[in-house]
């Protein structure tokens, strides 16, 4: 699973903070096969956390001149695809109204 945390999280937070964030505040198991999307008030921080069997990756990108275009639900982790993964990580919005929905593979 990919999970956005909406809203902003203090950008000062490091891994244990974060995990410490995802399992408290959002009930949810930061030692999961999951990644947990986390971005900073001003929008220009985007980190990854990621439990990868032994212990936690933390993947991070900042932007110089440009903001994430980052859902504000207040205390809301949100499910997303790799596809409006793609989208954030290119600064558009993760809703994406014109795009093609993904269709089930049926072979003739």
């Amino acid at each position: 699973h990919l999970y956005i945390i909406c809203g902003p999280t203090d950008g000062r937070k490091s891994i244990d903070g974060l995990a410490n964030e995802v399992a408290n505040a959002y009930k949810l198991d930061p030692f999961s096969n999951s990644l947990f999307l986390f971005c900073n008030k001003k929008r220009t921080v985007l980190k990854i956390l990621h439990w990868d069997n032994n212990g936690f990756e933390l993947l991070s990108k900042k932007l110089s001149e440009a903001r994430f275009q980052w859902p504000k639900d207040e205390n809301e982790a949100r499910i997303i695809n790799r596809k409006q993964l793609n989208w954030l990580i290119d600064g558009l919005s993760i809703e994406q109204k014109k795009a093609f929905k993904d269709v089930d593979k049926m072979f003739f």
